[in-house]
């Protein structure tokens, strides 16, 4: 495939590679990123080359997904083998849930106030395996570290299959404590599946030195990708124990072959593959993987921590000019507990829907889970440049301008 042009590079509160982004301030990455110019260049140019030289681009095409499975794993401390693509973070977290031997009776924890991405996928194999499903609440994990480990803990004892849970809660940005959750789960002979769509590209996150057993995540947030494009990551010691109900023909062992090498290689015999790319059985969206390909790139080479740092110095200037206009913040107070979000509750008696529209007239984009007003900047975002205006437009907003 033809790399994009590099006519620009990528660089900390600099918007040179979204040339079209209209809203003056946009501030909702944690919903869906605009995808950056190079993003868009290297959909144009595997669409070129597919129009060029049609099923010959293939191995061009197979050469981007082993391109992009080696990037996923440097991204999270994996190996590529480890990773296998999927079309986002709800099929991923699908077929972890169907695919895991269950026994009838066993028991799923999972966390009040979830985004349902995290639930549904759990009840449904609740419903298929006879499994039970028992809920942590997430505000004791608000209040502290500690206490929502104790909570936890409280339900490991009671025994547990696995506990599923987001790296970062939607709602308020809470960045969970990962390592400390995977430890008291092997503890108690259980196991942790992260959902990482909202952490991955702004939060640092190392799968295998935090000790998560199964992870999932897409591509169109924090990695600003684009919808269609995602990734599971399994633990190498728990992928044996797998058996995917959803297999399609490249799940096989030496799929392919039949297609290059001649007569005599059709068979329908050949044993579902024994690693994770089990999952991977059939076609999927090249285009959205050529755009999270690139997407990821230009992550790495911006590097997370840096990017968390960037997010968070903004996050810090905006923070009080929320709290001086009566607003409250969910934000946690330790560093090491923040995301690249920032939930705010309005004001008595205001209407989250009415501020989120007004905001939007204005030229600042945000979003509203569940009544909070979330700001999600990220690399893109320029403190110095947007901080003043966004808090003119909040003020014009609340005075009802």
């Amino acid at each position: 495939m033809t790399d994009p042009e590099p006519t620009a590079r990528p660089r900390l509160g600099d918007r040179g590679l979204f040339p079209g982004l209209a809203p003056f301030a946009y501030l909702n990455h944690a919903a869906v990123s605009p995808p950056s110019l190079l993003v868009s260049r290297a959909v144009e140019a595997w669409l070129r080359d597919q129009a060029a030289e049609g099923a010959l681009a293939v191995g061009k095409t197979l050469a981007l997904r082993s391109r992009l499975r080696e990037r996923i794993a440097r991204l999270i401390g994996a190996r590529d083998e480890d990773v296998a693509l999927v079309t986002g973070a709800t099929h991923g977290l699908q077929m972890i849930a169907l695919s895991l031997p269950w026994r009838r009776g066993e028991r799923v924890i999972l966390f009040q106030g979830e985004f349902p991405a995290n639930v549904t996928p759990w009840q449904r194999a609740a419903e298929l395996f006879g499994l039970e499903v028992s809920f942590v609440p997430l505000e004791p994990f608000q209040r502290s570290a500690e206490e929502g480990l104790f909570a936890l803990e409280a339900e490991l004892r009671r025994g547990a299959r696995l506990a599923a849970v987001s790296a970062v809660q939607f709602r308020s940005g809470l960045a969970m404590p990962l390592a400390a959750m995977a430890e008291l789960c092997h503890r108690h002979g259980a196991e942790l599946c992260v959902d990482a769509i909202q952490a991955l590209g702004a939060v640092p996150l190392d799968a295998v030195a935090l000790g998560v057993d199964y992870l999932a995540s897409g591509g169109q947030k924090w990695l600003m990708g684009a919808e269609g494009a995602g990734f599971v990551y399994v633990r190498p010691d728990r992928v044996t124990s797998l058996k995917t109900p959803l297999a399609g023909w490249l799940s096989h062992e030496d799929a392919v072959s039949f297609l290059t090498e001649g007569p005599g290689r059709l068979r329908y015999d050949r044993p579902i593959r024994r690693d994770v790319r089990m999952f991977e059985g059939g076609a999927s969206s090249a285009l959205s993987q050529a755009a999270l390909d690139a997407a990821i790139g230009i992550v790495l080479e911006l590097g997370v921590a840096e990017i968390h740092a960037h997010v968070n110095r903004y996050l810090d200037a905006l923070e009080p000019l929320l709290l001086d206009r009566g607003f409250a913040s969910l934000r946690a107070p330790e560093p090491e507990r923040r995301s690249g979000i920032l939930s705010a509750v309005p004001p008595p008696g205001r209407d989250p829907r009415a501020l989120r529209d007004g905001l939007a007239r204005r030229g600042v984009v945000v979003a509203i889970p569940d009544g909070l007003l979330r700001f999600s900047p990220h690399w893109p975002n320029d403190a110095g440049r947007e901080i003043r205006g966004v808090a003119a437009a909040v003020d014009a907003t609340l005075r009802g301008e």
